[in-house]
Order: C-alpha cells, then sequence, then structure tokens
C-alpha cells in the first residue's frame, strides 16, 4: 500500500533516511524542517500519514499536533527522542495517533505507519449508521438503547462499563489516555484512580471475550491508556 507521507523534522539527517527508505519502499515523500512549513505543506499537498518530531526551531511539536487537530484527523505519528510517560500522554491526549521515540527501528516504524493509514482511511469516529449503532469489528452499542452485541450475542455491561466502551467507540484505534476517560466518565476528581479504571477495563476485556495475550478489541499503551482496535 503506497503512501504519501509528511515528514517535519528538523534534523536534515533524519529527513534523507527516511526519504530514502520511504521511497524505496514505493511510497511519495514531502519534508519540512519547521512547523510552518509542515503545516503548509499538509494544506496544500494532503498527506496520508503525518510523521512528526516534537523539537522543532519555530514552534513545539505539541502545538503543531493541536493545529493541525483543529482541522484535520490526518493519521499522526510521533517520532521523538523525548521519552518521558508525561510527554507521550501530552501527544496523545491532542490527537497523536502513536508515538515512537528515537532512535527508531525503521521496520517497527513502517509497519506501523502502514497499520494507521489502513485502519484510519477515514480516521477518527465509528462505523456509525442512519440508526446511530456505533459499530467496531464485529462490535455494536446502540447508545439509545444502552446495548452492546458481540457477533450478534447480546452482553450485559454495567453502566461505568459501557460508557468506558462508548469512549473506546468512539475514537476507534485512537488512544484515550487513562486521565482522558477518567475524567468523561467519572468526571474531573477521579483523574487519578488509574487502578480503579484498570479493573473496569479487565471485566470488560472478560465480557468481551478478550482476555487473550494478544488482544482482539482492546489494547493497553503501557503507563499511558488504552485504545479499541478498528479492525
Amino acid at each position: 500500500m503506497a503512501m504519501k507521507v509528511l515528514v517535519i523534522d528538523d534534523e536534515p539527517q533524519i529527513r534523507r533516511f527516511l526519504r530514502a527508505t520511504l521511497t524505496a519502499h514505493g511510497h511519495e515523500v514531502d519534508e519540512a524542517a519547521t512547523a510552518a512549513e509542515g503545516i503548509k505543506l499538509c494544506v496544500s499537498h494532503p498527506p496520508d500519514i503525518v510523521v512528526l518530531d516534537l523539537g522543532l526551531p519555530d514552534r513545539d511539536g505539541t502545538e503543531v499536533i493541536g493545529d493541525l487537530r483543529a482541522w484535520t484527523q490526518v493519521p499522526l505519528i510521533v517520532l521523538s527522542a523525548r521519552e518521558s510517560e508525561r510527554e507521550k500522554i501530552k501527544a496523545f491526549e491532542l490527537g497523536a495517533n502513536d508515538y515512537v521515540t528515537k532512535p527508531f527501528g525503521m521496520g517497527e516504524l513502517l509497519a506501523r505507519m502502514q497499520r494507521l493509514v489502513k485502519d484510519l482511511g477515514t480516521p477518527g469516529t465509528a462505523n456509525e449508521e442512519e440508526d446511530g449503532i456505533l459499530r467496531v469489528q464485529d462490535i455494536e452499542l446502540d447508545p439509545g438503547r444502552r446495548s452492546v452485541h458481540v457477533s450478534g450475542r447480546r452482553i450485559k455491561l454495567t453502566k461505568k462499563e459501557f460508557e468506558v466502551l462508548l469512549q473506546l467507540m468512539q475514537s476507534p484505534d485512537r488512544v484515550l489516555t487513562h486521565q482522558q476517560i477518567l475524567e468523561r466518565v467519572w468526571g474531573p476528581a477521579h483523574v487519578d484512580e488509574v487502578q480503579y479504571l484498570r479493573i473496569y477495563i479487565g471485566n470488560l476485556r472478560q465480557k468481551l471475550g478478550d482476555e487473550s495475550s494478544d488482544p482482539r478489541y482492546i489494547v493497553t499503551e503501557p503507563q499511558v491508556g488504552y485504545r479499541l482496535l478498528a479492525s
């Protein structure tokens, strides 16, 4: 699957390496050394995916994520030397779809990019039909009737389990941080109760039949949050 890739990174050697490798794999590459150039290219030559460094000379890359998410849901993967949990959480909260730290393996980066473009061809929302039902893989969630079916089989969820699943299904293949889920479902006073959320996720996985070490539905992003696989 050929991709049109926009690389925003101020390191010339990284841009050269990415251009050479991606082009060799049949992909088209645009590159920018600054936030301003990157945003301009994203508007004038819309990419299939953005690879974004956070340490840009004119603006912080996290601001670029916020700017882009104000008008586009293009798949966006952060490629940064910043390894702290706080930086990753901030990037995901602003709308990044994935995060890879430098130094990186090109094989892993390519695989993640291809998965994002495949799964987020129409990014940012679940498949919602005219009847208002959300559908992701073989899960069907009806917000009005507060019902959930998996492969046609109805499963019984508690109110909070339903609300957690609803949050994940509204943003398939996008990481939701612990704090985002806790605030939306339990309220601002509960944003630090991560262990509490883990219990609910465990119960939800059990009811979905998703308890294996290779999850089919809910994936854990360690120290950050969870995402629901779109396919």
